[in-house]
């Protein structure tokens, strides 16, 4: 069974990739990265097909369009919340997205894509898959767009997943687009207070990586089964404040540190993300298994 895995080098797209090699064999994976922010690294060890290319390229998609993959997951994207260039934006993220779904149309395939939380902005939470949608920039923006263009599709079938705030190995290689317990986490570690928005009271669904990997695969199994075209939360049903991860870094690192408050620079900032998971646990029977105690007790640990 031919598998293609966009964004297979990245961050969630390499946990993913690992997995699926773990259970089938390497030789059906293709993974297409243009190793921006991903990496060769995060891949070490693995032996399927890599191509570095990206998905609004068009050599790199014509590369792909005669082949028939049994199944897409389709990770690639611009994640940077900061980006201000909104034409880049768009173009990787959601002209990327309708390449993938010519490929998928070739073949038949079923499409498992990565959506946001951030697509809820600030609305209110629990946040339920029916509820309005308000991007608060032009990343969430293009995933609210891509959704929109595979619910209008008649021609597949499709999961998008809106993962809510994932952290976890091979999440180094994001910079500054890494998840916040990783960047708190490397300044404790280093001897430097751990610095926040004020005043730390800001919460969110912090998701680990291997849960969101669980849900991704879980999310095909079903495609595999019955044609869908819909979206689903991904995330613990459960928020957690940075003041709380503070306290949880101190004390699996053993340290003592208090926050250093600041202000917050950025006008486009959720407040509150927390996933009503009832409609991923109904439709394709996934729970977290990780606590966010003990998620980053795993990630600093193991």
């Amino acid at each position: 069974m031919k598998t293609l895995i966009t964004g297979g080098a990245g961050f969630i797209g390499a946990n993913l990739t690992l997995e699926l090699e773990k259970r089938f064999s390497s030789a059906s994976i293709t993974v297409l990265d243009n190793f921006s922010p991903g990496t060769a690294e995060n891949l070490k060890g693995f032996k399927g097909r890599l191509i570095k290319g990206s998905v609004e390229d068009e050599k790199s998609i014509d590369s792909l369009k005669g082949e028939k993959f049994d199944f897409i997951y389709h990770l690639a994207a611009i994640t940077d919340t900061t980006v201000t260039d909104d034409k880049r934006m768009m173009r990787v993220n959601v002209d990327g997205f309708k390449n993938i779904l010519k490929i998928a149309n070739y073949g038949n395939a079923p499409v498992v894509y990565a959506s946001s939380a951030g697509v809820y902005g600030n609305g209110p939470a629990p946040m339920k898959e029916t509820q309005a949608l308000r991007p608060l920039n032009a990343y969430a923006l293009s995933k609210a767009e891509t959704e929109k263009i595979a619910l209008s599709s008649t021609e597949i079938a499709a999961i998008g997943l809106r993962y809510f705030n994932v952290y976890g190995p091979k999440e180094a290689n994001k910079g500054k687009s890494a998840s916040m317990i990783w960047q708190l986490a490397c300044r404790m570690k280093g001897d430097n207070p751990p610095r926040i928005f004020k005043y730390g009271e800001q919460v969110r669904d912090f998701i680990y990586v291997k849960d969101v990997v669980s849900a991704t695969v879980q999310a095909m199994e079903i495609l595999n089964k019955s044609k869908l075209n819909t979206i689903l939360n991904i995330g613990t049903g459960t928020a957690a404040s940075f003041n709380r991860v503070i306290e949880i870094l101190n004390n699996i690192l053993g340290t003592n540190f208090k926050p250093d408050y600041f202000d917050n620079p950025y006008n486009f900032f959720q407040n509150h993300t927390q996933a009503d998971t009832t409609l991923a646990a109904e439709t394709i029977g996934f729970k977290a298994k990780y606590s966010i105690e003990d998620g980053i007790k795993d990630y600093l640990t193991s």
